[in-house]
C-alpha cells in the first residue's frame, strides 16, 4: 500500500509525484438499493448535524461515520473524501428540488396554472420550503473544490427542464410563453437565490423576496410587460 523509502545510495530520489493522490472529491457511486439509501441519507443526515455544530472546518470523514454509527470503510465505500461528502449532498439537495416540483407543481392535480407557478417558484427559491435538505450558504464559497462548469451547465438544464414541464402541465395558462421567457424567469429566481445566500438574507428578507418573485412570475406570464405593469 506505502512505498517504502528507498535506503540511503541506492537508486533516485523519489519524486513528488510518488506521493499518495488527492482522494477523490466525487462521491464514488450513488446508492441504488433500499438499505443502501438508508444509510446514505443517515451519512447526509449525520454531515448537516456536524456541519451546524462544528461548521466545515470541524468536520471529518471519520466524525461524520462515527456520528452515523457506520464503519470509516462503509463510508468510504461512497466518499472517499470530505469534499466527496459534499459533492454527494449538494446533489442530494438538487434531486430532491427537483422530485419536489415534480411532485407538488408537475403531477399534482387540480391546481391551477397560478398555483402551479407559485409552488415552483417557492420551491426553487428554497423559502417556506421546510421540505427541502437544509442548505448552509458557505457550501457555495466551496464550490471551487467541487463543482465545474459543466456541472452549474447541467443544473441550469435540468432546472429550465422542470420549469418548462410544470408550465407544460398548465392546461388553463394562454398564451403559451416563450422560451426565453421561461429561461429568464428560471435564471431570476435562482439567480435571486444564490446571491441572497452569499450576501446572508435574513429570513423575514428572504421571505418577502420570494413573494416579490411569486408576483413578478404571475405577471410576466399573465400578460409580459403589460402584466408586469399591473
Amino acid at each position: 500500500m506505502y512505498r517504502r523509502p528507498l535506503s540511503s545510495g541506492f537508486g533516485k530520489p523519489q519524486a513528488a509525484s510518488a506521493e499518495a493522490p488527492t482522494p477523490r472529491a466525487k462521491p464514488l457511486k450513488r446508492p441504488l438499493q433500499a438499505r443502501a439509501k438508508f444509510t446514505v441519507q443517515a451519512i447526509y443526515d449525520a454531515f448537516v448535524r456536524i456541519w451546524r455544530s462544528d461548521g466545515w472546518g470541524g468536520l471529518t470523514t471519520r466524525a461524520v461515520a462515527l456520528e452515523t454509527g457506520v464503519s470509516v470503510g462503509t463510508l468510504y465505500d461512497y466518499f472517499p473524501s470530505k469534499d466527496a461528502l459534499l459533492s454527494g449532498y449538494v446533489r442530494h439537495c438538487m434531486d430532491t428540488l427537483l422530485q419536489a416540483i415534480e411532485a407538488q407543481a408537475v403531477q399534482a392535480s387540480g391546481l391551477t396554472w397560478r398555483q402551479r407557478v407559485q409552488t415552483l417558484v417557492r420551491l426553487s427559491c428554497g423559502v417556506r420550503a421546510p421540505e427541502l435538505p437544509w442548505f448552509d450558504p458557505e457550501m457555495l464559497l466551496l464550490e471551487a473544490r467541487i463543482a465545474e462548469p459543466k456541472h452549474h451547465r447541467r443544473v441550469h438544464d435540468e432546472l429550465l427542464a422542470a420549469w418548462t414541464r410544470v408550465l407544460d402541465a398548465c392546461d388553463d395558462l394562454a398564451p403559451r410563453p416563450r422560451p426565453a421567457t421561461v429561461q429568464a424567469l428560471h435564471l431570476a429566481v435562482w439567480g435571486g437565490r444564490r446571491y441572497g445566500l452569499l450576501v446572508k438574507l435574513s429570513q423575514p428578507e428572504a421571505a418577502e423576496w420570494a413573494l416579490e418573485m411569486e408576483r413578478v412570475c404571475v405577471a410576466a406570464l399573465q400578460g409580459g410587460a403589460a402584466g408586469l405593469q399591473s
